[in-house]
């Protein structure tokens, strides 16, 4: 288990907002929304990308590889349409297909929206030599990401459907990573009980 900083990957694939077209959205919601959840300390490597699939491929590779990213999030291109190809690269990059990460992200779209069956959301653990890095696909709007992040609850704070979020830092300690804790009113981690560690004094 790691005591290293965590570094987290933000990747915002898309066309228009890589061309200057208009602003983007994703990556300021993703940073947003980590601040808010997370207690562990982190750092962020951000990349604004377009809807190509080697680039997205080598950008990818480069965040965990290179980077050392321990968590990478990718918003956009998860479509049915042609020049949505997240997926394919991200599959493509990965050691490990998390298909559970994928069937929640529907899930918890299609209390909002009968189109979540369209996205094709996906998450893979890739693994080198000696790192490994989890990385996950979401959605493209803000308010779509903080939905599947944190999941749903009702007006009381009671949590109806469970947010991804919850798995991830315990995910990312059986993959090597630094220890992940989160602010409970966010997102509340879960680890099996031997797996948790005291807190710091």
């Amino acid at each position: 288990m790691s005591d290293a900083v965590l570094v987290i990957g933000l990747v915002s694939i898309s066309d228009r907002a890589s061309g200057g077209v208009y602003a983007d959205q994703g990556i300021p919601a993703l940073q947003d929304w980590l601040a808010s959840a997370l207690s562990t300390p982190f750092r962020v490597e951000t990349r604004l990308i377009p809807d190509e699939r080697s680039q997205i491929e080598a950008t990818l590779v480069e965040l965990v590889d290179t980077a050392r990213c321990h968590l990478v999030l990718t918003t956009g291109g998860t479509g049915p349409a042609r020049r949505d190809v997240t997926p394919e690269a991200t599959l493509a990059v990965g050691t490990k297909e998390m298909p559970g990460f994928g069937e929640q992200m529907r899930q918890i779209s299609l209390h909002f929206v009968p189109t979540a069956i369209l996205s094709r959301q996906l998450a893979v653990i890739r693994e080198t030599a000696d790192h490994a890095a989890l990385i996950m696909n979401l959605p493209g709007q803000p308010k779509a990401i903080k939905e599947t992040l944190e999941g749903l609850k009702d007006a009381d704070g009671k949590q109806l459907v469970g947010g991804i979020f919850a798995a991830v830092p315990y995910c990312v300690d059986l993959i090597g990573g630094p220890y992940m804790e989160t602010h409970a009113a966010v997102s509340k981690t879960f680890r099996p009980k031997s797996a948790i560690r005291p807190p710091k004094e």
